[in-house]
């Protein structure tokens, strides 16, 4: 468990810290791809500066637009706000780091799953560092892990299933997750495998870590 204050100050520390990223890529890097597979690093910067703040009016009237899909709305919008260009995201991810806002409905720690995961898939496919506190592996995994369909399908789908029959092992922090063969990685390379991102094969050792690959 994490206290309010304790996560509070690790979203914005988050933010911030992914500000100072965008602050330094060079206009190349801005539109290079993310490892998501729709987004630029651009379109990522922009999912975090607009989708805390889409009120719920415009977000029903969006989720209309696309068919009633979150996903394809989430991936459909972030292109589109990303043509407000570098300036006006960078503004409005400064005013999110400040007054702490979060998805509509969604608890605290969804604004730390967003900073941290979405901050490595634009980090990782520049080759930058990924800047993820070890702190964050517990309430991060939690919440993946304890989200049920269909809201899991914004979490990078089910954790639960995707880490079913092996036992996750921290290497760089006290934690660990299930029961069967090890799976060890850094805090970093677990949550890529919990969100359903890919981590280099390098990055898991134990006797559990090639079934898990195989299943991304």
């Amino acid at each position: 468990m994490i206290d309010t204050a304790s996560l509070s100050t690790l979203i914005r520390s988050q933010r911030e810290g992914f500000i100072d990223t965008l602050e330094g890529l060079t206009p190349e890097q801005w539109l290079a791809p993310s490892l998501c597979s729709e987004w630029r690093a651009i379109d990522v910067a922009a999912h975090l500066a607009w989708a805390p703040v889409l009120g719920a009016g415009a977000g029903a009237v969006a989720m209309a637009r696309h068919g009633f899909s979150m996903n394809r709305m989430i991936a459909r919008c972030a292109i589109a706000w990303s043509a407000r260009g570098q300036a006006a995201i960078l503004e409005q991810l400064r005013d999110n780091a400040r007054s702490g806002a979060r998805p509509i409905g969604m608890p605290p720690v969804a604004a730390l799953a967003d900073a941290v995961v979405h901050g490595l898939d634009a980090r990782r496919a520049l080759g930058l560092p990924g800047q993820v506190p070890v702190e964050s592996l517990g309430p991060l995994s939690d919440f993946t892990l304890g989200t049920p369909w269909p809201m899991n399908a914004v979490v990078g789908g089910s954790a639960r299933r995707r880490v079913a029959g092996v036992r996750l092992v921290a290497t760089d922090t006290d934690w660990s997750h299930g029961e069967g063969p090890d799976v060890r990685g850094t805090a970093e390379a677990l949550l890529l495998l919990l969100y359903g991102r890919s981590p280099r094969p390098d990055e898991l050792t134990g006797e559990g870590a090639a079934t898990l690959l195989a299943r991304l």
